[in-house]
């Protein structure tokens, strides 16, 4: 797809469709990665700065809500999903008017979704806790933390749709600059806020929603400025149904698999939590790499939903195999990278989250039982991605809901107990249920492309429903 530019004015938009693959997925990817990067450092300025300031159970109450977030918040981000692909779609199509209506679409979705989020974690974040088993002496502050977060959430929804609406075109760089200026704000408010005036587990929280204001407003800055085909009028937000149905078929499996997902952490956070603070402590610390390593992996598959949702748009079957080869190559490479050098600097990169040595032994038992096995997760994930590039969502998400999440609620009534309990066994869930998800996956995947590459493509099938309704 060609578009005019204005002389003077930087073209953002990266073609897909032409010309060699690999850089421009490293150019896409990399960007991504960083940006991921820079919104988990937000946590972990979060709970390196409570760890060393402000004690063990700030350092747990920090920590143990990730998997409640995502828990409430994983729907939501999952549509983000379906609008990357369906403006790729159109891209690859070439239907440049209809790109615009879709941004007004998502960007009242973002809004709408929220307000929802901010009102339900009000009165939800103490239940959740409590049903996560929360350790009695973290439950008043963690609850304190999930509150003040989710103030925050209409910023984080903005700026994950934006984002993905930058991200359809090839631009991950402006939602890079976006975090890494927020993430300057961030550990400068945690330092004054934690350490000046002593606000502990609360100045966390109104600093990181105040960094998420400054992502989203940067991001809304982008979008209202943006080349023609792809500006935002707020004046004009709108709710198309059909196009928001189309985002919906797309991302509602990505988020409903998010959802559950996070639940089955949640039910494995609940029984991290019966082994006391200084586990969840130790949990909440050494979970950082495991998120730093996913990260390389989410970025190529993003970079695998783009670029194939475009290719497979335009019907550009060789170029989406290349793609997957590409993204799935690098996603592997990258991961074992990161999980090695963690795990061989392990008891260092530790010690900046916490002093505490009971603490630092829970941390080294999940670091040597889930990091080392970190790079597993990009067999499905790239696999999956590339399925919901080609507008099949729904399969891959059911596969790793049952593989990466029913598996792992069995594991934890079945293993876990029969080996009485153990910390080691619990945590050994991860890469077992990696391991079954990507050959799920991984099968369907091969399956399916064979099957729709062999069929007309989605601008012919278009071409020919047109013709139909015409007649």
């Amino acid at each position: 797809m060609t578009q005019e530019v204005k002389p003077g004015k930087k073209r953002r938009e990266m073609d897909m469709l032409h010309g060699s693959l690999l850089d421009k997925i490293l150019l896409f990817a990399l960007p991504l990665a960083a940006s991921s990067i820079l919104q988990q450092l937000f946590n972990s300025a979060d709970i390196a700065v409570v760890g060393h300031f402000a004690g063990r159970q700030a350092l747990g109450a920090v920590g143990s809500n990730t998997a409640a977030i995502n828990l409430l918040t994983n729907l939501f981000v999952g549509l983000s999903v379906g609008a990357n692909v369906v403006i790729g779609h159109f891209i690859g199509l070439g239907r440049k008017r209809e790109i615009k209506d879709v941004i007004h679409t998502v960007i009242s979705v973002a809004l709408l979704s929220g307000v929802l989020l901010l009102v339900a974690g009000q009165f939800l974040a103490k239940p959740i806790l409590l049903i996560t088993n929360s350790p009695v002496d973290v439950l008043p502050l963690a609850t304190i933390y999930l509150r003040i977060y989710f103030l925050g959430m209409p910023f984080v929804m903005l700026y994950n749709f934006g984002s993905a609406i930058l991200r359809s075109k090839g631009d991950t760089k402006r939602p890079l600059y976006a975090l890494l200026l927020a993430g300057v704000v961030n550990v400068g408010l945690n330092l004054l806020l934690v350490i000046v005036f002593h606000l502990g587990v609360a100045g966390v929280g109104i600093a990181t929603v105040l960094a998420n204001g400054v992502s989203a407003g940067m991001i809304l800055y982008f979008l209202t400025h943006e080349e023609e085909t792809f500006r935002l009028d707020l004046r004009k937000l709108s709710w198309n149904r059909e196009y928001f149905r189309r985002v919906f078929r797309v991302g509602a499996p990505a988020g409903l698999q998010g959802m559950v997902f996070s639940l089955s952490n949640v039910c494995i956070q609940t029984a991290i939590n019966g082994f006391g603070s200084h586990a969840v402590a130790g949990s909440a610390a050494a979970v950082n790499f495991e998120f730093f390593t996913y990260f390389m992996v989410s970025a190529f598959s993003q970079a695998a939903v783009t670029f194939t949702s475009q290719n497979f748009g335009a019907g550009n079957y060789q170029r989406c195999k290349k793609i997957f080869r590409i993204c799935m190559t690098a996603a592997l490479v990258a991961t074992l990278c990161m999980s090695a050098a963690f795990v061989m600097f392990r008891r260092p990169f530790l010690r900046i989250y916490t002093p505490e040595e009971v603490v630092i032994q829970y941390a080294l038992v999940r670091v040597l039982h889930v990091e080392v096995f970190a790079c597993l997760p990009s067999l499905y994930e790239v696999s999956g991605s590339a399925l919901r590039g080609m507008n099949h969502s729904l399969l891959p998400a059911l596969l790793t809901v049952f593989g990466s999440c029913v598996l792992r609620v069995l594991w934890l009534f079945t293993v876990f107990l029969w080996a009485g309990r153990s910390f080691e066994v619990l945590l050994n869930v991860y890469p077992f249920t990696w391991v079954t998800t990507s050959v799920m996956v991984l099968t369907a995947y091969f399956v399916i492309r064979r099957r729709e590459f062999q069929r007309p493509s989605l601008k012919e099938r278009e071409e020919l429903a047109e013709e139909a309704a015409g007649t």
